[in-house]
């Protein structure tokens, strides 16, 4: 480990955001402490750690806190580097400008999209209209992937997995939890037939296995925790 210094991330279990930064540290198989957070009475170390937010995920390097999650990512990348270690993002840097165009991709456009779905909507109306954003989203990043040239074998990354696979694999959880809600597939092998299988490689991935969740059900149960986190408060 560089320098030496501890790993800690503090974090929500279900959150796609602290998900990604998990996947990260495993694929570079470094050791780190997770701290479980309760959103309803954050920690005084969360609450120092990230004063200008407030949320989740907070990677302590060394005490020192990264926040954000893309940012925690290129970090990540940035300082555990070198012969033998998996990189996030490619070396060349017209590739890293790519890899990032893709991952904010999927934050603004699948990433609102759950958002809606799950906390922001509030007619059934709204909830389609946010599942079709997402299915369109996922469309297009099939796309991306034919235009890689993959086959159904590789990952955005190429053979690894990289920033765009963490970025987007982090919200797998989820989507199995709204598959169940909403009694439709969001990955659907017969609309995006390279992303069915790209789920099931990411999934199968060992940097995934212990942390992107895969029972529903239990996220489903999570749910009005959050709901109750996130509902306006009364003045």
């Amino acid at each position: 480990m560089a320098g030496g210094d501890e790993l800690k991330v503090l974090g929500v279990w279900t959150s796609p955001y602290v998900i990604r930064v998990r996947v990260a540290l495993n694929l570079k198989s470094l050791p780190y402490e997770y701290v479980e957070e309760n959103l309803g009475s954050k920690s005084a170390l969360l609450l120092g750690s990230n004063p200008v937010h407030k949320t989740v995920p907070v990677l302590l390097h060394g005490g020192r806190p990264v926040n954000e999650s893309q940012v925690i990512l290129q970090y990540i990348d940035e300082v555990w580097s070198g012969a033998g270690v998996p990189s996030v993002l490619p070396a060349d840097p017209y590739e890293r400008a790519v890899a990032r165009f893709w991952a904010a991709y999927v934050d603004d456009k699948v990433g609102s999209a759950w958002q809606g779905m799950l906390f922001t909507c509030t007619t059934e109306e709204e909830r389609a209209a946010a599942v079709a954003r997402a299915v369109a989203a996922l469309q297009t990043l099939e796309g991306a992937l034919a235009e890689r040239g993959d086959k159904g074998e590789g990952f955005f990354g190429g053979d690894g997995i990289g920033l765009v696979d963490v970025v987007l694999g982090g919200y797998l959880g989820w989507f199995r939890a709204v598959d169940r809600m909403m009694g439709r597939r969001l990955i659907d092998p017969a609309r995006t037939p390279l992303l069915a299988r790209w789920e099931d490689r990411f999934r199968a991935a060992e940097a995934a296995q212990s942390v992107v969740p895969d029972d529903a059900d239990k996220m489903l149960e999570f749910l009005p925790t959050l709901l109750a986190l996130s509902a306006p408060k009364s003045k």
